[in-house]
């Protein structure tokens, strides 16, 4: 090693070089148990060496704190799950450069642009985050009647200066495991507002992502998401490519309010709580691509959803609800080209839903066209069905230029002859 290198495997030894400004690179060997929290020095980087190389941070204590140019490689990082295992220090001007590549935790991972905090790129190649607990923050976006709950990992420019900008690129991030998700929202990112401070994203690719919000049943101004892109994020490129599963009330699977060039899903999306859809659209989408299905079993829980913005083209693999309320596909802006390749079914009859921060009656429609709301061209191969008592497959209140349905249009449940 050399001399800016120092190799530690002790807590001891470890806040030691934190503190020395000749040390720049940090090694850790071993797991260094009960640690306090660990601040880094501007340009400090922290990696691992080995399999076994780790940190656990005493309970109820945040892990480690990141000032600026900070590098944390090959390591992991635990803390309680409603503490921060990773966070950043807001009283330095700029992020520089943050990278965390290899890095497993059990506690959130939160990197805020607020304070003074104006500048900064945040770079993520890999980091795993097997729990967390987002509940207790109580900083949280508002918009559209709900608050959005922060996530396992949450990068949040705050700022509402339009001026600001901090730019990221995120790949390989995952979230909680199969029934034991993270608590809160899975991955969070986003700006101040919609005129305010911006996040740009080159590219934000996820793995598995499983989260429950644990949001009280008949709570209707409080909303999570699996992924969330929130106001104020400007994305090239989103990518989910393992499964994005939600298990509470109110859980989105995947939700925009930002800015996306291209959301490509390529694992199962999956909803199990009650007003959770499938994928729900408040910003502007140019190209949505689900290779999958999406499949909702709560009540009032919908396939795919645009209530404001715009989505350019959306293109499905197959959309199945199985609850009372929730409609497959339901439209209430103008978007472009919708196709589904393997179906639109719902097996639900009417039940309520979450809209807008108010709970309302729906009946599980195939295919739902509002007031306010127009297709230009709709393909659907694959039929849509719907197996409720007195549920129409199709329900338009707004224009489609062109509609092209191979496989049938089916009411499997009948009851018409009652209305």
């Amino acid at each position: 090693m050399n001399a800016q290198e120092k190799a530690v495997s002790t807590v001891e030894t470890l806040i030691a070089a934190t503190r020395d400004k000749n040390v720049q690179h940090i090694v850790v060997y071993g797991n260094l148990m009960n640690a306090p929290s660990v601040n880094l020095m501007p340009g400090q980087s922290l990696r691992g060496d080995g399999a076994g190389a780790a940190i656990t941070f005493a309970k109820g204590k945040d892990g480690l704190r990141l000032s600026s140019d900070n590098r944390v490689h090959n390591i992991r990082l635990d803390a309680s799950a409603e503490k921060r295992a990773i966070f950043n220090d807001t009283s330095v001007a700029s992020l520089g450069r943050l990278e965390l590549h290899s890095v497993t935790t059990t506690g959130r991972v939160q990197i805020l642009a607020r304070d003074k905090v104006r500048s900064g790129h945040v770079d993520v190649n890999g980091l795993d985050i097997v729990a967390a607990d987002a509940r207790g923050e109580k900083d949280r976006p508002h918009g559209y009647g709900v608050y959005v709950l922060q996530g396992a990992f949450t990068l949040w420019n705050m700022q509402q200066d339009t001026g600001v900008t901090i730019s990221s690129d995120l790949v390989g991030l995952s979230a909680g495991r199969d029934g034991a998700p993270v608590r809160g929202s899975g991955i969070f990112v986003g700006g101040g507002g919609d005129k305010a401070g911006r996040l740009t994203v080159r590219r934000l690719e996820t793995d598995a992502v499983y989260s429950d919000g644990g949001i009280a049943p008949g709570t209707p101004d409080q909303i999570t998401g699996g992924v969330f892109t929130v106001y104020g994020a400007h994305v090239d490129a989103v990518r989910n490519r393992g499964p994005v599963v939600t298990y509470g009330v109110n859980d989105m699977v995947l939700d925009n309010w930002g800015v996306v060039d291209r959301w490509t899903a390529e694992a199962k999306i999956i909803s199990f709580g009650s007003s959770g859809i499938g994928f729900v659209n408040f910003g502007i989408l140019q190209e949505l691509k689900v290779t999958a299905p999406i499949e909702t079993f709560g009540r009032g829980a919908r396939g795919f959803n645009v209530y404001t913005g715009t989505v350019n083209l959306a293109d499905f693999d197959r959309v199945i609800t199985h609850a009372d309320g929730a409609v497959g596909i339901q439209i209430s802006q103008p978007v472009g080209r919708l196709v589904v390749h393997r179906g639109i079914e719902t097996f639900g009859g009417t039940g309520p839903s979450l809209v807008k921060g108010k709970v309302i009656a729906l009946s599980a429609i195939g295919l739902s066209i509002k007031p306010g709301g127009s297709v230009r061209e709709i393909e659907i191969s694959g039929g849509i069905k719907t197996n409720g008592v007195g549920v129409s497959p199709i329900e338009q209140h707004g224009a489609i230029e062109a509609l092209h349905v191979s496989g049938g249009i089916v009411a499997a449940g009948g009851g018409f002859e009652e209305i």
